[in-house]
């Protein structure tokens, strides 16, 4: 009998193998496995990584010196109702931004003024002073619109958020944003679609603290305009409240040497 079981046991497998070399090749066909998968996370598409990508998004999205620009606002609630409204837009570099609204008559003056080290500034003509905004309501709403204080701010993705490779799809590469360790932030995470042809955003998902998918925002008509990438149409719809605000681009001029002088709290108040 123990000669048997001895004979047994140095039955061959298949293709003459011995068992013990058969299992030693699937844990390392598994293992490579593994390692392939691993190397798709960390360098995905044209050997850029997840984070490598995302500041190619900033060098598109904040390629130009300077912008001036007019916006059509067009805010639309629940019910469908839509309210119209003009404005002016600046910004300088990534970190600099002043919006004002134009009209109507109503609105016309309220300005945001988005400054480095978050640093940012609201006017209302009707207290005829500016007010400095506090960190701990950057989460809320500017002027009616769907676009909070944070969601105003001008910023590069890439010195607050961390990227994570999802896959790609539809000719978009997909990142998840995780809030890096310093940053002040409303949303747990984002869900960026990056256009693959050009590296310039298709579309973001935005949850809240609690983690759910709170906001989308989707920019659409994307163009070379010069030299520059720009989205013509820029929507921001709030899931939670079924209302959303569109950003129509109207007009738009780079390079245009804007001076410094506009980006102050004095001429927020002009």
């Amino acid at each position: 009998m123990e000669t048997h079981k001895k004979q047994k046991k140095g039955l061959p497998g298949p293709w003459g193998l011995s068992w013990s070399w058969i299992f030693a090749g699937i844990i390392i066909f598994f293992l490579l496995l593994l390692l392939a998968l691993w190397a798709v996370q960390v360098f995905p598409a044209q050997g850029l990584s997840a984070d490598e990508i995302l500041k190619r998004v900033d060098e598109v999205v904040n390629a130009p010196k300077d912008r001036e620009a007019r916006i059509k606002v067009i805010i639309i609630d629940s019910r469908g109702k839509q309210e119209i409204r003009e404005m002016l837009s600046y910004q300088k570099g990534s970190d600099r931004r002043l919006v004002k609204f134009t009209s109507p008559a109503e609105h016309r003056g309220i300005g945001f003024l988005s400054l480095p080290n978050e640093v940012m500034y609201l006017y209302l003509p009707a207290y005829g002073r500016t007010r400095r905004i506090a960190s701990h309501v950057k989460n809320t709403k500017f002027a009616g619109t769907d676009f909070t204080y944070e969601d105003m701010e001008a910023l590069r993705y890439s010195e607050k958020w961390s990227g994570q490779w999802l896959r790609e799809e539809d000719g978009n590469y997909v990142l998840e944003l995780r809030p890096k360790g310093e940053t002040k932030t409303q949303y747990s995470k984002m869900v960026m679609w990056i256009r693959r042809e050009n590296f310039y955003p298709a579309k973001v998902e935005l949850y809240d603290r609690a983690n759910r998918l709170s906001k989308l925002l989707s920019l659409d008509k994307v163009e070379k305009i010069g030299q520059y990438w720009v989205s013509r149409q820029m929507t921001m719809e709030d899931l939670k409240e079924k209302r959303k605000t569109i950003l129509e681009l109207e007009e738009i001029k780079f390079d245009v040497g804007l001076a410094d002088e506009i980006f102050t709290e004095r001429f927020l108040m002009r």
